[in-house]
């Protein structure tokens, strides 16, 4: 760490200088070597106590196979509310301001009562706890101070990289009687004083908390008064688009290679290489991040050429994989090599909700979301414009393929809504709304029609749902620009590993892009150790949609292609639930403990 403080003092020049002296095909290893990503090698057992840092302090942390923020969520205030239903302590639940953090209200006579609750309740043993004091109320300045009691577990992984605990905290505030009412020490969502009697009732989670989905059944007991659904609330479904590829597939390579000697007119330098292509495991992680951070995503539905990854779980309910010849039957079924191509046909997925996040393989989330980062509770879709830009003029062979379609995109914005658009949109999860595309597709038939033809990139491509949704539905009333905490990293810079370094230290960022345009294969070896060191670590618990370990060794040798077709895959598309059926999610029995009831989702 010593070595990435020195490293990152230097200014940027020098950096760079000092960099550009290493030889060219060793800048991006030399750079991994001075800056390791952190976190241990030694690997603990589950149920061991580990030191960890969590928020700045040093404390244990028990060791698990698998966890969310979530699950920590329902563990926190789960083993808080036995504790105090125990003890026969009143208490009521209530939203906090803090979406990632459960709130308790209990009455301030019961300070004491709780307080020694905290050190001898079955329920709570192993929790840490802490004092926080809370500023006088504004509008009563001479006040004294109120505190609340913040009860956590810690967990981290075998190897202790990743710390889930005082960020999922249950906090236990006391409320005051003033004769017929009672007042909250600080602000909640809700309401800041209440008739001091009211009936209890027993709520869902959603309603506690805007990161818990919909579908979670657990429920917890409140006041009846704030038993209230707020009109920030995402109420809709939201599903999940991922597009992959296995390019070392080698029945895939000769579907490619046939294509390629049909093509649809000269292809760019950049439309079909190799670094395009290349699989690193992304996507597993990619998928990690979304199940970990996100649970409010209903499904998710993985765009494939017939392929299926090693250590996906086919028969799982959460992930739909959909072929290529699903999406392509009115063009003769065929694969197709484009991504513009392909994501010209998203809307067409059977089953897809009409709100939902469109993720490249390459496109990480990188801390607790919630949906109103994407969708406002109205159902409006944000978007995150990038200051990069596409060039003026009209769109050339010449051109990269990802600003020819940029052109394309400003040609048909500038003839629809009389403005003209330079701006690209940053390497995000793009919130999309299915009927936007469709109508983009009844508007421009033809132009969306050659797109999805072309079966590599096109100078005469659109990027729908990269560039022209957006400014479509924002012209419409139907999305409107905002921001979000992101990181860009193109895999073959050499400043990448000390980027990657900070990124696990500091876990900042909302989102982050780890990229590879056009890398020299020289160096692809070196990638894949670097993504290999950093993503189990920055994502080390797996998702319920995983194989074991065993299992997914003995598939290694075999190709995507070859994989899905020994699953069935064709077969399990004409299977597939109905939309609208009721599954239920369960968190495999590895990542279940005694003292931990697994959380249950139940997709719409």
């Amino acid at each position: 760490m010593i070595a990435l403080k020195i490293y990152r003092l230097l200014p940027k020049p020098v950096r760079r200088r000092l960099i550009d002296l290493l030889p060219a095909n060793r800048r991006i290893s030399m750079v991994q070597a001075l800056v390791k990503t952190g976190g241990g090698d030694t690997v603990r057992a589950p149920g061991s106590l580990v030191s960890v840092t969590d928020g700045g302090v040093r404390q244990q942390a028990e060791v698990v196979i698998a966890a969310t923020p979530l699950q920590m969520w329902h563990r926190n205030l789960t083993a808080v509310t036995t504790a105090l239903e125990s003890a026969g302590v009143d208490y009521h639940c209530l939203r906090n301001d803090n979406p990632l953090r459960s709130s308790v209200a209990v009455l301030a006579d019961q300070r004491a009562a709780v307080q020694r609750l905290l050190r001898t309740a079955p329920a709570l043993s192993g929790a840490q706890t802490r004092a926080v004091e809370l500023p006088p109320a504004r509008h009563d300045a001479k006040a004294v101070p109120a505190e609340i009691l913040q009860v956590w577990f810690s967990v981290t992984d075998p190897r202790a990289t990743a710390v889930l605990g005082a960020a999922f905290a249950c906090e236990i505030e006391f409320w005051t009687r003033h004769g017929d009412v009672v007042r909250a020490p600080r602000h909640n969502p809700v309401v800041d004083e209440a008739p001091a009697e009211a009936a209890p009732v027993r709520v869902a989670a959603a309603l506690i908390s805007h990161f818990v989905p919909e579908a979670d059944e657990r429920a917890y007991r409140t006041r009846r008064d704030l038993a209230v659904r707020s009109p920030d609330r995402v109420g809709f479904p939201i599903d999940a688009v991922y597009t992959w590829v296995d390019g070392a597939d080698p029945e895939w390579l000769r579907r490619k290679m046939a294509a390629l000697g049909t093509p649809d007119g000269p292809l760019h330098a950049i439309a079909a290489n190799t670094s395009r292509y290349h699989n690193r495991d992304e996507l597993r992680f990619s998928m990690r991040s979304l199940y970990s951070y996100a649970p409010w995503v209903r499904r998710i539905f993985l765009v494939t050429d017939s392929q299926l990854p090693s250590w996906l779980d086919p028969d799982h309910p959460l992930v739909t994989v959909v072929p290529h010849r699903e999406l392509f039957a009115d063009l003769g079924g065929v694969s197709s090599f484009n991504s513009h191509a392909i994501e010209s046909r998203l809307h067409r997925i059977d089953g897809l909700a009409e709100q939902f996040l469109y993720l490249n393989d390459d496109v990480f989330l990188g801390r607790p979301l919630l949906p109103t980062h994407f969708f406002h509770a109205n159902g409006v879709a944000k978007f995150f414009p990038s200051p990069a830009q596409f060039a003026l003029g009209d769109p050339l062979p010449t051109d990269a393929p990802v600003n020819a379609a940029g052109k394309n995109n400003r040609r048909h914005i500038q003839r629809k809504f009389g403005v003209t658009i330079t701006q690209k949109m940053k390497h995000t999860p793009f919130a999309l709304r299915r009927s936007i595309m469709q109508h983009i597709e009844e508007v421009l038939p033809e132009e969306v029609a050659k797109t999805a033809g072309h079966r590599f990139r096109h100078h005469g491509d659109l990027s729908i749902p990269s560039s022209l949704h957006q400014y479509w539905a924002y012209l419409t009333g139907q999305a409107v620009p905002a921001e979000i905490d992101y990181e860009y990293a193109d895999l073959g810079h050499p400043s990448t590993p000390a980027r990657l370094a900070e990124l696990l230290r500091r876990r900042d960022r909302d989102v982050f892009c780890l990229n590879d345009t056009d890398s020299d294969p020289a160096t692809l070896a070196t990638q894949e150790q670097m993504l290999a060191d950093f993503l189990p670590r920055y994502l080390p618990f797996p998702a319920p949609f995983e194989l074991p370990a065993d299992q997914v060794a003995a598939r290694r040798g075999r190709g995507a292609s070859a994989l899905w077709r020994e699953s069935g895959g064709e077969r399990r598309r004409i299977q597939q639930p109905a939309p609208g059926t009721t599954v239920i999610l369960e968190i495999p029995p590895t990542a279940r403990r005694a003292t931990w009831p697994p959380q249950t989702r139940r997709g719409k």
